[in-house]
């Protein structure tokens, strides 16, 4: 048996990427729209409603939008917009977060993509407040560096356009208002008392991302080696197939776009017995977008959870 999928939004980033590995898929049979169709909404919704999973690549509203065209009950939905991430009777596409993150995507039909940041930063915030080491009002930071193709179809139209300004050769820090639209969920899905203080830089190349933590240790329930956190990190993801947890390079240096390609998430963790600094490498557009989505999919369906990841 091949269960039905429909992209609505392939034409954009995360849809090509989907679409890529889709075809991939000895379980799937990929429904496409033709061109000419995609603003019509009878033949959306047509689409919407004959398929067994629905995955919505697309901007907030048209999202929310695609989810009111679905009158089928049995259709699986994945949303990798914003629009449902922290809305009521959704669940947080992130299995591995927990037992019970896992247990909801398998169950669910309404399942919200996480954010590419706030992966990053939930992979290492999360364990560590439900493992009761980290305080939920500590006063948290966050770097995020990201390569362009995570601005979507027009920044990587800019960066790789001939004409394109001097200052793109440098990186760009952005959301200077510290209100980029991750920082719901990364309050919401941690449980911290306030959002981290959260500075995203956008670099000249085209995918990977590093999402740093820094801490200081005398601020924790109780004080941590950066070997014996690595431990707790590591034990708390054992077993995982995409996640794992590490300490510092052999070089001393971790770069950003190290995972590109893949769907897979490492936790370094650096520093002294004073401070420490927990990054998370991985791909933007691999376990920040569509693989996470495909992963989302496989579990819901009852399939290889790995399918098409590894």
């Amino acid at each position: 048996m091949k269960y039905r999928v429909y992209i609505d939004g392939q034409e954009g980033t995360t849809g090509l990427q989907l679409q890529k590995r889709l075809s991939e898929h000895k379980d799937i049979e990929l429904m496409l729209i033709s061109d000419a169709l995609r603003k019509d909404i009878d033949a959306r919704r047509e689409l919407l409603n004959s398929a067994d999973v629905v995955f919505l690549c697309l901007p907030d509203a048209a999202a929310v939008e695609a989810v009111s065209l679905i009158e089928n009950e049995r259709v699986k939905v994945i949303d990798a917009s914003t629009a449902h991430r922290t809305a009521k009777g959704w669940v947080y596409g992130f299995p591995e977060l927990s037992p019970e993150h896992r247990s909801a995507v398998a169950t669910s039909k309404r399942i919200a993509n996480p954010g590419c940041h706030a992966t990053g930063f939930a992979a290492t915030v999360y364990p560590l407040v439900r493992l009761g080491i980290l305080p939920k009002n500590y006063p948290l930071t966050c770097h995020s560096i990201t390569g362009y193709s995570g601005g979507g179809k027009k920044m990587i139209a800019s960066y790789e356009g001939g004409d394109r300004p001097y200052q793109y050769d440098s990186p760009r820090q952005y959301a200077l208002s510290l209100s980029h639209k991750h920082l719901p969920e990364m309050q919401a899905v941690t449980g911290i008392d306030r959002a981290p203080v959260f500075n995203p830089i956008v670099c000249d190349y085209y995918s990977g991302m590093a999402v740093s933590i820094p801490l200081h240790t005398s601020m924790l329930t109780k004080k941590l080696s950066p070997s014996a956190l690595q431990e707790v990190l590591a034990e708390y993801y054992a077993g995982e197939r995409l996640i794992s947890v590490h300490g510092p390079s052999d070089d001393g240096f971790l770069p950003a776009n190290e995972l590109r390609d893949t769907c897979l998430l490492r936790i370094h963790v650096c520093g002294n017995d004073e401070q420490l600094t927990l990054v998370s490498l991985f791909d933007n557009l691999g376990k920040g977008a569509s693989g996470a989505a495909v992963q989302n999919m496989n579990i819901a369906l009852g399939l290889n959870e790995f399918e098409t990841l590894i």
